[in-house]
């Protein structure tokens, strides 16, 4: 099987088996979304949907999260991971909204990641779910999940991957493909015991063809 041809096979699946996939984050508007992604950061979804009512209820709009203070926005989000470093991004994420984007988030790249606390794979996140944009967002589940099906081969950094999903994916299909592969990874295609006999994706899959050429 060929690059494109595992892609075509992958993609058509996952057309098929999850035509609506969609961010696991509850979210209203942009900048709740980014508010949640930026929380998502090595922390589960389901953590994060646990902490943003209450945060999203005291602060709802980037002008009264960017008027709290660090010590007040850290007590809403102490459960989730790295509360201290979160809470200062989250201050000056809003902070800066506020003085350079009159309170709006941004819809190009360069901008988003001028935000504190906000890396590629956040703005990609932002640009792909929010604004429909070709943009491909790689966590560690996009991450594994590529390089075990072969989509990548020795992918070293997030940024190949993602370099090399969008010169496959079509752009029209990016945000969806961020999203079957993030939901796989998190479901079947799991890190430590990836579940292949419930996988649809094994007669594409580089990985599981190791195994029987293995087994």
């Amino acid at each position: 099987m060929t690059v494109k041809e595992r892609y075509r096979t992958i993609i058509d699946i996952f057309q098929e088996t999850m035509p609506s996939p969609e961010t696991e984050l509850r979210y209203e508007n942009p900048y709740q979304l980014l508010v949640a992604v930026i929380l998502s950061a090595q922390c589960t979804d389901k953590r994060v949907n646990q902490i943003t009512p209450s945060l999203f209820a005291s602060y709802p709009t980037p002008q009264a999260l960017a008027s709290a203070s660090q010590d007040e926005i850290y007590e809403l989000i102490k459960s989730c991971s790295y509360p201290n470093n979160k809470a200062r991004s989250l201050k000056g994420m809003a902070q800066n909204l506020v003085e350079n984007f009159g309170g709006n988030v941004p819809d190009d790249i360069d901008s988003l990641m001028s935000l504190p606390g906000v890396g590629r794979k956040t703005a990609n996140v932002i640009l792909s779910v929010i604004f429909g944009k070709a943009a491909m967002a790689v966590d560690t589940h996009v991450f594994r999940v590529s390089e075990r099906l072969g989509l990548t081969t020795g992918s070293r950094t997030p940024l190949e991957t993602e370099r090399t999903l969008m010169r496959y994916i079509p752009g029209e299909l990016a945000g969806r493909a961020h999203h079957w592969l993030i939901l796989h990874g998190r479901y079947v295609c799991k890190a430590r015991r990836p579940d292949c006999l419930n996988c649809p994706l094994t007669r594409a899959c580089r990985y599981y063809q190791k195994l029987g050429q293995n087994g």
